[in-house]
């Protein structure tokens, strides 16, 4: 079956921080005596290094457990090896197995992501041979950091080994954004339109610009004194090279948390660590003749036990006591862009079906819907997650006979979005009842919980389990078949027919999908006519052989790159192979890339609302690079509560669940996907091939893995 129309368009949207994130690498060493070594870690799991001798001596080699296979880099000086441990972990231990050309002087480093490194052991009397390195630290990423070598080659290890246990550092740092919608003020701003209140608001579409002049600050209200573990500046094009980031108690005496002279512009993660209620960015060297302007500031909480205010959960023995029990509304919708969204779409536990008033009698107020729970119950809790069709004004009642009713929650300020309501009352129905709406339209529910005790409740299904810690290899595909070899059928299917979103090729039965012997798949895009299309492609999907529900998904890619070409490594819910609309189904993008835009690849998920060019995403830019000229590594980690998209092991966008239901719309992951590959010709992004555009293009994928 063929992707649905209008998927894959994402745009900027910058939501995000990596939630591993870890404050305070603050790390000793002991290299004798020895001591327990804990569990190995680092094998099988993601390595990158600074360079490779040649394609017999990769950095997977020294993470493969295999004494005969050894990672080698070119001689010069430094180099690095770089291991994913997938999460957080406290690490105990590295072990070292050189091959002759082993480094004099070298550092062992951690890091929570992958950006900003700590030494926890460092020596410049390197002995090569099997060298055993106590350490105490803790972080997502460790690495051989090397200086100088002993020999006139490169530096080469047999295995590069860490060892420790995962879950037992610091307390992780909130991915939630501590930052949005709270008090800002700012040193100045360079008209109306760019007040500092837009740089906290959630909305990449506005932003705080100041003066042409430094130095220039923007200040955030936390409302209490919290440990602030991490920020994300979102800038726009005129940003600051020289900048801190400091901390404050009371919005006068300030503390530096973190300082540079050479940012790079773009959006910038930065782990830190400090305590204020108040956090500001404070510039002193612009990049460009303008003022500063950030589109978005966000602070991030946690990493010492702290962790970000989020609605309690239900108290004591309260349970979800409102699935799939008996619904009634005032009306339903069941036309145009809402279909069958009765009453019962509220209480179902289906995050992409809603509850809508009808759109020919029921865009009125009042409107009510109601929930049978089959006996009489203690509420203790409501939480609503409202479409955009709100209400302003409505309350929450009970009744003990669905006639006379008592209400136990009132308002007149609603936001809608996610609202996590406590309340005390007891009845047999419960309902929400608007009196005002928050626009022409009626109202509606993605969805309606009722927790508490008592009542006739039916057990929800269970929820998935998130990955292993460890995870481990589950799945992959190394693409090591002679050249012309098809996709293992075992693993693929091939996509055929037309493309969708304006695209014009034709996706053949493996006509353009094919190994070229030096172990990657090629997906080629070729101008021919074919049934109809002027270009063809492959598109294939692990639909028939392979679906799953969370993990770790990663693709090392050499995507194409030339004016209309749109490849992409992206992943479709599966009910989608079963009836369920797209948005419905959900889609995660892990990566696109259009041609038109060399030095930028982007990640986006979409749902029923947010989707298309209202996607949820965010570019990854390297600027002046072109994506299309190397391989890399593009990943997702993806579990209950998070994704955190990266590209070669650099995090740089985290959709938090939390923050998706309280500023956009229903997270739709919690269930199983498949995974697809394509290289796309023409389209409603890339628009369509031209002059300059070179055909054939290839797509080439070195492998895919995923790990649980």
């Amino acid at each position: 079956m063929s992707p649905p129309p209008t998927s894959r368009f994402p745009r900027s949207l910058i939501f995000a921080f990596v939630a591993a994130l870890i404050a305070g690498l603050a790390l000793t060493v002991a290299q004798t005596p020895a001591k327990a070594a804990g569990t190995l870690l680092s094998q099988a799991k993601p390595v990158t290094a600074s360079s490779t001798e040649n394609a017999g001596t990769p950095a997977t080699a020294a993470v493969d457990g295999d004494l005969g296979t050894r990672w080698s880099s070119a001689a010069a000086d430094p180099q690095w090896l770089q291991v994913d441990l997938g999460t957080s972990s406290a690490i105990t231990q590295v072990a070292l197995n050189w091959e002759t050309a082993y480094a004099k002087a070298f550092q062992i480093q951690t890091s929570a992501n992958g950006t900003n490194w700590t030494t926890v052991y460092s020596t410049t009397t390197g002995t090569g041979g099997n060298q055993t390195l106590d350490v105490t630290g803790t972080g997502r990423y460790v690495r051989l950091y090397t200086t100088t070598r002993a020999t006139q080659w490169g530096v080469s290890l047999w295995e590069f080994k860490v060892y420790g246990s995962t879950g037992t550092g610091p307390a992780a740092c909130g991915t939630a954004n501590a930052a949005l919608n709270r008090p800002a003020t700012a040193s100045s701003t360079e008209n109306a339109g760019t007040p500092a209140s837009a740089a906290v608001d959630g909305n990449t579409g506005t932003r705080w610009s100041s003066a042409a002049a430094d130095p220039q600050w923007l200040q955030v209200d936390l409302g209490s004194s919290q440990a602030v573990c991490g920020v994300q500046l979102a800038w726009e094009t005129a940003y600051a090279k020289a900048y801190q980031i400091q901390v404050s108690d009371n919005g006068t005496n300030w503390t530096n948390a973190y300082s540079t002279t050479t940012g790079p512009g773009a959006t910038e993660l930065i782990t830190l660590s400090g305590t204020g209620r108040y956090v500001r960015v404070y510039t002193t060297a612009r990049a460009t003749q303008y003022g500063v302007s950030l589109w978005e500031f966000q602070v991030f909480t946690g990493g010492d036990g702290t962790t970000p205010p989020t609605s309690p959960p239900p108290s004591g023995d309260a349970k979800l006591l409102s699935y799939n029990k008996p619904a009634t509304a005032s009306t339903y919708q069941d036309a145009n862009s809402c279909v069958g969204c009765t009453a019962s779409k509220a209480f179902d536990e289906d995050p992409a079906t809603r509850w809508a008033t009808s759109d020919s009698n029921g865009w009125v107020d009042p409107g009510w819907i109601s929930v049978d729970l089959g006996a009489t119950a203690h509420i203790t809790q409501v939480v609503l997650q409202w479409d955009p069709a709100y209400a302003v004004s409505y309350q929450i009642q009970v009744s003990p006979d669905n006639t006379n009713w008592t209400s136990i929650y009132s308002t007149t300020t609603g936001k809608g979005f996610k609202e996590t309501l406590n309340v005390d009352g007891t009845g047999r129905y419960v309902r929400m009842y608007g009196t005002q709406r928050s626009n022409g339209y009626g109202y509606s529910l993605w969805t309606f919980d009722v927790y508490g005790t008592g009542g006739n409740p039916t057990t929800p299904p269970a929820t998935p389990p998130n990955p292993g810690n460890p995870e481990h290899l589950v799945w992959s595909d190394e693409f090591n078949g002679a050249a012309g070899t098809k996709p293992d059928t075992s693993k693929w299917t091939q996509d055929t027919g037309g493309g969708q979103n304006g695209e014009l090729e034709y996706y053949t039965n493996g006509d353009n999908t094919a190994m070229d012997g030096n172990g990657n798949l090629v997906i080629e895009a070729r101008k021919e006519n074919v049934e109809g299309h002027q270009y063809t492609s492959g598109r294939i999907n692990t639909s028939d052989h392979f679906n799953f529900t969370y993990g770790h998904v990663e693709a090392r890619i050499k995507v194409s790159g030339t004016q209309g070409l749109w490849p992409a490594f992206w992943m479709l819910g599966s009910n989608f192979k079963t009836g369920t609309p797209w948005p419905n189904s959900g889609e995660i993008d892990i990566m696109e890339h259009v041609g038109k835009v060399a030095d930028s690849v982007y990640s986006t998920l979409h749902a029923p609302a947010y989707n298309g060019g209202n996607g949820y995403g965010q570019p990854y830019t390297v600027a002046g690079s072109d994506f299309a000229s190397d391989f890399h590594t593009y990943a997702v980690d993806w579990d209950s509560s998070h994704m955190t998209f990266s590209v070669d092991g650099h995090a740089f966008f985290t959709a938090d669940k939390a923050t998706i239901e309280s500023t956009r719309g229903p997270w739709v992951y919690d269930h199983p996907f498949y995974i697809i590959l394509n290289n796309a010709v023409g389209g409603d992004w890339p628009g369509a091939p031209d002059a300059s555009t070179v055909f054939p293009q290839r797509m080439l994928i070195d492998y895919v893995r995923v790990s649980q």
